[in-house]
């Protein structure tokens, strides 16, 4: 999975093979700063629905800089 963010970095498209879906509308964001004295977990998500409604957290690492997704 990809994603295309915007310039401020906040997730506009999500590619998957099943197609593009763009993001309709972002609900919630939030950074998680973890495990900073071992292997750091630094996060940001976002609450958002793609377009058809379909409600998905997506998380960007900011350590590898890769996008994940999960279900809420």
């Amino acid at each position: 999975m990809a994603v295309t963010a915007d310039d401020s970095g906040l997730p506009k498209v999500v590619h998957r093979e099943e197609g593009d879906l763009p993001v309709e509308e972002i609900r919630e964001l939030w950074r998680i700063d973890d495990e900073w004295w071992r292997s750091p977990i630094i996060r940001c998500y976002a609450d958002v629905v793609l377009s058809g409604g379909k409600r998905v957290i997506l998380y960007q690492d900011l350590v590898t800089l890769d996008w994940w997704i999960q279900r809420p």
